[in-house]
């Protein structure tokens, strides 16, 4: 087992920060960048840069960090620790307790969803570093990775012939995808889309227009935010944002109005998306949340919809380990899963109307 260190990052690492977090074993995830930092920081989180030193090699890695009355402090290392394998877990959590304790910062749990792929072998490394399973918080701990890092015919050959034969239906009779820049008729347009989609088919909650203004912002601002439109009628009909970020593209937020006339178009726009990240660098993509492998097929799944859609592109389902618990204070512990975080969590949406993670 490899020792690790954890110390807070340097300003210049901060300065420089996406380069270091993409440097990453696992080559790092939109979700700890320095975008995603500014979106979260003063937003009733305290952001913390987070560096792992073990082998001679660096780990990156975003800290969301909260208080809370008579607990004391919340770490959430959101899609981290970013590590080579389950096996490093335990020692680099524990290496996050010392750092924890030196500094006298009373955090009773570190929350972790590291982006393992889930196996026999990693649930015995993650009982081996005394992990709790927690409540997944983010939609693509299953999700659809589709490798993009052949050329764009080898990728457009690796698809289903379903959503093959839906591009090219598309192309064939007109379909046309418009790529815009960032900006307030954009957003408007892209969030319209995404409330039409989740009223019709009340998949995920949606935070506030205000939310997705900056969050698209900062990542646009570092030039990692893409849209794209497919229009029926002079109206767009479908939108996407994607992320590209390092060497990953993110299929980060979509939406589409209901009986559409034109078929294919919502294959398309994937299909222009994943060529444009190609262009950028991205060798995988993401399409970011489907039901876990073995319920991609159960219609009574809130994702079952989407999941069928983008295992048009790609047939595997990954499961990744998803969200557990490193107790620091057992006593303080089970008085949040007993109904602490429950109340908090309540407590935080009636007075911000925002989502709480």
């Amino acid at each position: 087992m490899r020792e690790f260190t954890a110390r807070f990052a340097t300003a210049e690492e901060i300065e420089n920060w996406d380069k270091h977090v993409t440097a990453n074993p696992n080559g790092g995830n939109m979700l700890q960048s320095a975008a995603y930092a500014s979106v979260k920081n003063g937003s009733g989180w305290k952001v913390r840069f987070l560096v792992l030193e073990g082998g001679g090699n660096a780990s990156y890695n975003l800290v969301l960090e909260k208080s809370f009355p008579v607990l004391g402090r919340l770490w959430y290392l959101i899609k981290g620790p970013d590590l080579a394998g389950a096996a490093d877990l335990g020692a680099a959590l524990e290496a996050c307790a010392q750092l924890v304790r030196s500094s006298k910062l009373k955090v009773f749990t570190i929350k972790v969803e590291p982006d393992i792929i889930d196996s026999d072998e990693a649930q015995r490394e993650l009982a081996a570093a005394h992990l709790a399973k927690a409540p997944n918080i983010q939609s693509n701990d299953s999700t659809a990775l589709l490798d993009i890092s052949g050329t764009e015919e080898e990728v457009l050959k690796a698809i289903s012939s379903r959503a093959r034969n839906a591009i090219r239906r598309a192309e064939r009779e007109g379909c046309q995808v418009v790529r815009q820049e960032q900006g307030p008729e954009t957003y408007r347009a892209l969030y319209d889309l995404m409330a039409d989609t989740v009223n019709a088919k009340g998949s995920m909650p949606l935070r506030s227009y205000e939310y997705y203004e900056r969050f698209w912002d900062e990542f646009c601002n570092r030039g990692q935010g893409n849209f794209f439109f497919a229009y029926e009628d002079g109206k767009p009909s479908v939108g996407a944002f994607v992320i590209n970020y390092g060497g990953k593209a993110t299929y980060k937020d979509g939406g589409s109005t209901q009986n559409r006339k034109q078929y294919g178009d919502s294959h398309l726009v994937q299909w222009t998306a994943i060529r444009r990240m190609q262009e950028l660098g991205c060798t995988e993509y993401d399409f970011c949340g489907t039901p876990p492998a073995a319920r991609i097929k159960d219609k009574t799944h809130n994702l079952y919809g989407m999941g069928m859609f983008k295992t048009s592109f790609t047939k595997t389902v990954t499961d990744f380990v998803g969200c557990h618990d490193y107790i620091l204070s057992p006593l303080r512990h089970r008085l949040w899963v007993n109904g602490g975080e429950k109340v908090f969590r309540r407590i935080e949406t009636a007075r911000t109307g925002q989502q709480f993670y």
